[in-house]
């Protein structure tokens, strides 16, 4: 199986070099916020492949190495060398000091560690340039930088970091220090737009608009005369992904709606209706519900679900494409925090994605992912710029492997009526609340576990579903949505009374870290 995925080689760049930081994907979020691509690549990227990539500039992330233990990420050092503008962020301040010839020790035997906001004071700097002398930043370090480079000069204090910014303007290095990235760091933006715009000289062109003239053309140059296979589930994602492929190649797209019997309540007749009618997306819809329910029982490992049905996902596309000519290529809605989530160089595998793990070697399509450089709000912003109405750019995300991932433990259809149910009220009374837009996603979960309770006079010994509402900007981190008492509790009698098999409703509020969104 071959992948054919976003091709953004002419695209004016920054990148991001990943030494392990929970803060890298936001680095690269704020810098194409700025109007400039930017994406993550491997600390183990060397000169030649730097050079290559042409970047116009480059971001040393922060991470939680120590630059002078053994077996520490490292840098090519001639990177250095080509010229081109560096930003080294914490863990990337203290490297490029350490190779330049600097010094770097435990912060406590140069002054004190620092971990939340502190007051920088800053000298005249193009980093810093239109931002206060004194100003509020995320400090986050437990070693500290003792002695610059040669031909370095300090350009930020704090009261306990006596190098807070370095930079050797001529060679157009610089190293900060603290997280500019972060909303604590009151006037990062603020940086990070004065290293893309003034330091590397970006254009900050980058759009949407763009993007798609880029896409269109990629795509037509990729396929040619072949067709296209689309799993259709009516999300955001695989809708936005439908309407981009059929402005590019029309006709040629076969959109496989396949129902899994793991929708949402009314899903199936409203892609049909959606997408089919006012879009006129070619749709075939598979009912495969019994297929899929039969190869899930008795299964209970969420990876083996995901598996298991990415598996079946495409053996029923390999069905419906041997009724069909010259198909060639299956698309899918991968997002870029679906391949960051599957693993990189410095993480262990949160989670395999189902958009990413799971589908076989031998699968007989090439796989166009044209969504696969972009975060979840550019997809909402590309379908907008697509002509997209709101009520499918902004309609709820969804998982591939559907509500067989808000099951905990076996399948069966008892469970999934729960959270179908469950997850229609919630959407219904969230919708009412008129909180619809501010809340990033809500679901229901049945949880597996079961507890006593009363009922009338009866006792009952049901199910407990979970509810799950989360804010966020970009899905790679999130808080627990602060949903007003009365509208939970409005929804929790609503579902003990209006869903049967179920007694007991409880809230979830972990935030994205230490949890994932989903539960499985």
């Amino acid at each position: 199986m071959s992948n054919i995925s976003t091709d953004l080689q002419d695209v004016e760049k920054i990148i991001v070099l990943d030494y392990g930081s929970q803060y890298n994907q936001l680095i690269s979020r704020r810098i194409r916020e700025i109007g400039v691509f930017s994406e993550l690549k491997s600390h183990k990227i060397s000169a030649a492949e730097v050079r290559a990539i042409n970047p116009v500039g480059i971001i040393l992330s922060g991470g939680p190495n120590s630059v002078y233990e053994d077996g520490s990420f490292d840098i090519d050092p001639e990177i250095f060398e080509l010229g081109i503008p560096i930003l080294g962020i914490c863990y990337g301040m203290q490297l490029l000091t350490h190779k330049l010839g600097g010094k770097v020790v435990p912060a406590g035997d140069a002054g004190n560690r620092e971990y939340g906001q502190s007051p920088l004071t800053h000298t005249t700097s193009a980093l810093f340039e239109g931002t206060p002398e004194e100003q509020i930043v995320l400090m986050s370090h437990g070693d500290a930088v003792t002695e610059i480079p040669a031909d370095f000069v300090r350009t930020g204090t704090s009261a306990d970091c006596p190098y807070a910014a370095i930079e050797n303007p001529d060679k157009h290095i610089y190293g900060i220090q603290f997280h500019p990235e972060v909303r604590h760091s009151v006037y990062g933006n603020d940086i990070l737009r004065n290293f893309a715009l003034n330091i590397c000289k970006a254009k900050g062109d980058w759009s949407m608009d763009n993007f798609i003239d880029m896409q269109i053309k990629k795509i037509r140059e990729t396929v040619g005369d072949k067709r296209v296979l689309l799993g259709l589930s009516g999300g955001v994602d695989s809708s936005v992904v439908g309407v981009l492929l059929q402005k590019a190649i029309g006709d040629q797209l076969i959109c496989i709606f396949v129902d899994h019997g793991l929708l949402r309540k009314g899903e199936a007749d409203q892609v049909m209706d959606m997408l089919g009618g006012k879009f006129g997306l070619n749709i075939v819809k598979a009912d495969a519900a019994k297929r899929f329910l039969d190869k899930l029982a008795g299964v209970s490992d969420p990876e083996q679900k995901r598996k298991l049905i990415g598996n079946e996902f495409v053996y029923v596309f390999d069905d419906e494409a041997s009724k069909l000519k010259d198909v060639k290529f299956l698309a899918q809605g991968t997002l870029y925090t679906d391949v960051i989530e599957s693993g990189t160089d410095t993480a262990q595998t949160i989670k395999s994605h189902h958009n990413v793990g799971g589908l076989p070697e031998d699968m007989q399509f090439e796989l166009i992912e044209p969504l696969n450089t972009l975060y979840k709000d550019e997809v909402r912003a590309l379908g907008t710029e697509l002509g997209m109405p709101d009520h499918i750019v902004w309609r709820q995300p969804f998982p591939g492997p559907g509500l067989a991932i808000r099951v905990m433990g076996e399948i069966t259809e008892e469970k999934l009526e729960t959270v179908r149910e469950s997850d229609a009220i919630l959407r219904e009374e969230i919708a009412k609340a008129g909180l619809d837009r501010d809340i990033w996603q809500y679901f229901t979960v049945n949880t597996g576990v079961r507890s006593v309770g009363v009922m009338g006079d009866g006792r009952t010994y049901d199910y407990t579903i979970a509810i799950r509402a989360i804010t966020s900007i970009d899905g790679m981190t999130a808080d627990f949505a602060k949903i007003p008492w009365e509208v939970l509790q409005k929804i929790s009698v609503r579902i003990v009374n209006e869903v049967d098999h179920v007694n007991r409703i409880v809230y979830d509020i972990t935030s994205k870290p230490p949890a994932t969104v989903e539960w499985e």
